[in-house]
């Protein structure tokens, strides 16, 4: 199962546990919705990975090896698992025990708070030569906002600790050994929260980036598609898996 879920009384824990770098393809974001969907009953979600990985993002070996098909199958589940979390009614804290790159930036982003133990957090995207999906930019913009979107994007740079926290990519830090359990204990407790107001009053929040998605996502996506699968960036990824990852 390259997604697991435990419960932990009142709080259900999903776990990326899907290779050396708990990476997201179509298997995992399949299993990222499906696991937040059997957890609907819990009253708030800790999300965490295994090892000293939260989720390095994209599978880039898939990509290499499937190509623009792939590329087509692929965008579109990667957008559905970052709105599942991103769009879940309770609480979602993110229990980072270690790096999250790219997309798995991006799915701490989504969360409603993130606890760092360890590793750095940074969206890395265009140094391997793709764009956002909308759904992943809108999705940093709510919670980082605009003015800081082009230093964490443009750059590809990526930050731990201290500085990860007051750069705001993580809420607070704790020791590597306590991170889940720290993530655990603020769950539960804005799992306390009145459900229905606390549901409304997240849903208020987020929807004007809902609102962007749900209006331009049908004419954005297609866009994104088409340069994921140009010959520059298929090129581009091949160079950094065979750089980096083999």
């Amino acid at each position: 199962m390259p997604i697991t879920l435990e419960n932990h009384q009142d709080v259900a824990v999903v776990r990326i546990d899907h290779g050396g770098g708990n990476t997201l393809d179509t298997d995992s974001c399949r299993a990222l919705v499906r696991r937040l969907e059997e957890a609907e009953q819990a009253r708030a979600v800790v999300l965490t990975g295994t090892g000293r990985v939260f989720c390095a993002g994209v599978d880039l070996k898939r990509i290499d090896e499937g190509g623009a098909s792939y590329v087509a199958e692929f965008l579109p589940l990667l957008s559905d698992a970052l709105l599942a979390v991103f769009g879940c009614p309770r609480p979602v804290v993110a229990a980072l025990n270690g790096h999250a790159i790219a997309g798995g930036a991006v799915l701490a982003a989504a969360c409603d708070h993130r606890v760092l133990g360890a590793g750095t957090i940074g969206v890395t995207e265009l140094l391997v030569g793709v764009p956002f999906p909308l759904a992943a930019l809108e999705i940093l913009r709510c919670t980082y906002g605009t003015t800081q979107l082009p230093s964490l994007t443009y750059s590809g740079e990526t930050w731990a600790g201290a500085d990860a926290v007051a750069r705001g990519l993580a809420d607070e830090q704790a020791p590597p050994e306590d991170v889940l359990e720290r993530a655990i204990a603020v769950a539960t407790r804005l799992g306390d929260l009145p459900a229905e107001p606390f549901a409304h009053t997240k849903a208020q929040i987020r929807q004007p980036f809902h609102e962007r998605i749900a209006e331009y996502r049908h004419s954005d996506d297609p866009q994104v598609e088409r340069l994921w699968q140009s010959a520059e960036a298929l090129a581009a990824v091949k160079s950094y898996v065979d750089r980096v990852l083999r």
